[in-house]
């Protein structure tokens, strides 16, 4: 098989099988990330203690957490059913402006130096990942029809 055959036929199924992967991993993330904030076992309590009490210190930290986790569920789910990946996106903006916020309101837990982010400011980072991966799933969305004419 020529060089360029196999390459056209790899491209071809990747093509059918990128957009199921990523609705996957989004799930994934959301839906297992969320469930450890409900369950009050996340890794990242410490962290979301601290931007909520510098935020809205007049919420009680336990049932944030618990709506926090069920918003980053529902966020999963919309992403994995077809029709609902609108409602994900919208769920995710507020989601993703809030997750960046340590880099600004918590320097000290983000930041090691000038451009040398933490281990937890790695964590927030790469949630560029999750942005772009959204937008590749919008990418496959067709317009809504306006039935107004």
């Amino acid at each position: 098989m020529k060089l360029e055959r196999l390459d056209s036929l790899v491209i071809h199924r990747i093509k059918h099988i990128a957009e199921p992967c990523a609705r996957g991993a989004l799930f994934t993330i959301f839906f297992w990330f969320g469930l450890l904030k409900v369950m009050g076992v996340s890794p990242a309590d410490p962290l979301v203690a601290q931007l909520l009490e510098k935020t809205m210190p007049f919420i009680a930290f336990d049932g944030f957490r618990i709506f926090f986790g069920l918003y980053e569920m529902v966020i999963g789910f919309s992403f994995l059913y077809t029709g609902l990946e609108r409602v994900a996106i919208v769920l995710l903006l507020p989601h993703m402006a809030t997750t960046f916020l340590p880099l600004i309101l918590l320097p000290n837990e983000t930041w090691a130096s000038v451009l040398v982010p933490t281990f937890v400011g790695q964590y927030i980072i790469k949630n560029l990942l999750i942005i772009a991966l959204a937008l590749s799933v919008a990418a496959h969305l067709h317009p809504i029809k306006d039935n107004q004419k």
